[in-house]
């Protein structure tokens, strides 16, 4: 006798850098949700159990990030886990961490424009998961040889980009040096036919030789143009007034005099 609750909708998975979110809906009311994640070859977790939010960090249970996962959030009342009723529930997509997690950003440590060579060094981004020794993996420890990054430069007030590949912490390229140079960097997963690309680190510029005209552009060039127009011109107006003015003068002084 006892009415259907409502399943979940809208389920997603959440993925950065490893760390993984389970999303859904609705906001339940009389009734709470209990997620069981299942893998291929894994045995059946459950996690958030009786929970009344909308979502589940699964992360601690995905450790094994080349499988392939699918949730079931299951719809129950106190104690409908107590009796031997299957509970209403819904089924996700399903999620694989090693080719679906998005790379997070790298973060720039240092980076130098020294004569015709800028030199960036950055950090892997790290993920939930640690090391026996207690210290957290980084995406590189995970994805190895399949990581790469690239790094998108271009001259400052320019929009033209150009783009150097490693799989080491640092790029050494070749700019001009009499220009500033701009920078990001973004991971990227060749392998994958999806998710390829990360997130990208901000942008970061250099500051060899900055002019003013580079930090405030064509319109600084203008201003000083005009004003450098106003001073030649009163430089050479000025001398003729006054030099009327002086003749004028001299001319009214001697008037009495011829006429005495």
């Amino acid at each position: 006798g006892t009415p259907e609750l409502p399943t979940a909708v809208n389920i997603t998975w959440s993925s950065i850098n490893f760390k993984t979110i389970l999303q859904w809906q609705p906001k339940p009311s009389g009734y709470f949700y209990t997620v069981e994640i299942h893998g291929q070859t894994s045995d059946t977790k459950k996690k958030c159990i009786l929970t009344t939010e909308t979502e589940c960090d699964v992360t601690d249970l995905l450790r094994n990030v080349r499988e392939t996962y699918t949730a079931h959030i299951l719809s129950v009342t106190s104690s409908g886990m107590d009796n031997f009723e299957v509970p209403l529930y819904a089924v996700s997509e399903k999620f694989t961490p090693y080719s679906q997690t998005v790379l997070g950003k790298p973060e720039i440590k240092n980076y130098t424009q020294k004569g015709s060579k800028l030199n960036v060094v950055f950090q892997d981004p790290l993920t939930p998961y640690t090391f026996p020794n207690g210290n957290f993996q980084s995406i590189r420890d995970i994805f190895q040889h399949d990581l790469e990054y690239k790094l998108y430069y271009w001259k400052d007030q320019s929009s033209g980009k150009k783009d150097a590949t490693t799989k080491s912490h640092k790029f050494e390229v070749s700019v001009d040096s009499t220009k500033n140079y701009c920078f990001y960097i973004q991971g990227t997963i060749p392998s994958r036919r999806e998710n390829r690309n990360g997130q990208e680190s901000m942008v970061l510029c250099t500051s060899v030789g900055r002019s003013i005209l580079d930090e405030y552009g064509a319109e600084v060039f203008i201003i000083i143009a005009v004003i450098a127009i106003v001073v030649i011109t009163l430089a050479i107006v000025l001398p003729v007034i006054l030099c009327k003015r002086k003749k004028a003068k001299a001319a009214r002084e001697k008037e009495p005099l011829n006429g005495v």
